[in-house]
């Protein structure tokens, strides 16, 4: 079983990529965050995997990641658990807040990975020219072989993780502030080009986007900037960030 969060695809992708070749389950952490029973019981089979795939934000796991699994009730065999994280450049100690936060559940880090993927955070640096966009697309595809094996052999204490300078640093000190701080949604806001196509509404993994005459956002966000991202006429804006800065959205959801 994998589970998976993702906003605009690159962490869809790997773990597309690591279930069709494990032949394993696919879960979206965001709709099992939205059943309305908040039950996370979950049972594994001797032998069977347990994955976590998401993105780096800020240094850190995205906190739906982190929340769900906290909430998490694991029945039967302990299973072989691994994570991977995708990232603009670095993961600081992601890894080291997921394996915390495992621990706590009475589950052991197997193994985990770090996979450059084209940057989506358009809050603050423009997205990746189209050379560095291929490039790392076609490097992501090498190291999900590369994961596919270590999995499939069942390796243990394999960790392939690129954790930048300064990580546990930044993770202390910037992921914190990030979560308390930058999750507002009083800067987004859809300019006179929405069409009220809705897509917007459909994709937001926590559902606080409601459109009616324009989209407006409740007050939980999880910055995974789907919205922004994935809009098709370019409508959405967060301030004046996003004014004059490109869109990425990975190629399987274009």
């Amino acid at each position: 079983m994998i589970f998976y969060f993702s906003g605009t695809g690159n962490s869809l992708h790997i773990a597309k990529g690591i279930s069709a070749t494990q032949k394993e389950l696919l879960v979206s952490i965001a709709e099992e965050s939205g059943k309305p029973e908040n039950k996370y019981e979950y049972t594994f089979k001797k032998g069977e995997l347990l994955g976590f795939v998401f993105p780096v934000y800020a240094w850190g796991p995205p906190r739906i990641v982190l929340e769900f699994i906290r909430k998490m009730d694991i029945h039967g065999e302990s299973p072989y658990t691994f994570s991977v994280c995708t990232c603009g450049g670095e993961e600081g100690n992601t890894t080291h807040l997921l394996q915390k936060a495992l621990t706590q559940r009475g589950l052991k880090l197997d193994c985990a990975f770090t996979i450059k993927m084209p940057s989506n955070y358009i809050l603050g640096l423009d997205v990746d020219s189209p050379d560095e966009e291929e490039e790392a697309l076609k490097a992501a595809e090498q190291k999900i072989i590369e994961i596919n094996d270590v999995l499939t052999h069942r390796q243990t204490a394999v960790y392939h993780l690129i954790y930048g300078k300064a990580a546990a640093l930044k993770t202390l000190l910037v992921n914190p502030f990030f979560n308390r701080f930058a999750l507002s949604t009083r800067q987004f806001y859809a300019t006179d080009a929405c069409t009220r196509c809705k897509l917007c509404e459909r994709i937001c993994p926590i559902h606080t986007i409601t459109v009616e005459d324009k989209p407006s956002w409740g007050k939980a966000c999880t910055q995974c900037l789907a919205c922004i991202n994935r809009c098709p006429a370019h409508a959405i804006q967060y301030g004046k960030s996003t004014i004059n800065k490109g869109r990425y959205v990975h190629p399987d959801l274009r």
